[in-house]
């Protein structure tokens, strides 16, 4: 991941192995690509294959961006026909577009694995689907409830070492883009988020028995106080300190 201000810095003519998933956050950029020039304003997503040569400039005044660069595998999850094909490097999707600089944001302050493991593919899987030229693969996943208890059991066992979503679908014969189909079907949220709900649910139990929230985080899988602080926000609307006092006679 990447994030990136410049002024009057412009790239010379490179390529990379990997896919450049860029969404412009400030201002504007112009990309000399195929031949034409795309200029990239506030919102919009390009996307530039791997081996392309390309350039980058800012079109005008200052210009600043969040960039993925996936391998082509992460965007092949949910599709047909291996690597895909965007005919229009430049994409006008607001949901989509939102969503990736969000997961970005909130990956670059928190890099829960896990947390990475589930929105990221899942995103890249949507602009694959949404606008290569690849056909989408079913939605259907066989026996969605019974993968989806089995990977929340897993993830309850093994609370502060979760295992990596590509492992926990390689034991289950499934693709990463499957068993996240099959758990958000069921459960109603991704792994990730139900596995931070249940961290904060054992988490309450030993605050209501007097536990300091930053002993009480590394007991639960947090990766650190501010971590488990920012999903008892998300869940509870207050702070671990704040619960605990609360609860204390």
């Amino acid at each position: 991941m990447l994030t990136a201000r410049f002024d009057r810095h412009r790239y010379a003519p490179h390529t990379h192995e990997e896919f450049s998933v860029g969404i412009c956050v400030l201002g504007a950029s112009c990309i000399d690509y195929r031949g034409g020039a795309l200029t990239v304003g506030e919102g919009s997503i390009v996307v530039l294959a791997p081996g392309e040569v390309h350039t980058g400039e800012s079109a005008y005044g200052t210009y600043a961006y969040r960039a993925l660069y996936p391998a082509p595998t992460l965007l092949t999850d949910g599709i047909l026909g291996g690597t895909p094909h965007f005919r229009e490097p430049l994409l006008d999707d607001p949901v989509l577009a939102a969503a990736l600089r969000i997961a970005h944001t909130e990956l670059s302050t928190y890099p829960d694995p896990l947390e990475a493991e589930s929105r990221v593919p899942w995103l890249l899987t949507a602009l694959a689907r949404r606008h290569s030229t690849a056909r989408p693969t079913s939605d259907t996943v066989p026996g969605a409830g019974t993968i989806a208890l089995a990977v929340r059991d897993r993830l309850a066992d093994e609370l502060q070492a979760p295992p990596s979503l590509a492992d926990l679908a390689a034991d289950l014969g499934l693709s990463r883009y499957q068993l996240l189909r099959a758990f958000r079907t069921t459960m109603g949220m991704p792994p990730y988020a139900w596995l931070a709900q249940y961290r904060v649910s054992r988490a309450r139990a030993l605050l209501e028995l007097g536990g300091r929230p930053a002993e009480v985080a590394g007991q639960v899988g947090f990766a650190d106080q501010a971590h488990m602080t920012r999903w008892f926000g998300r869940v509870l609307g207050v702070t671990p300190a704040a619960y605990r006092t609360g609860v204390r006679p």
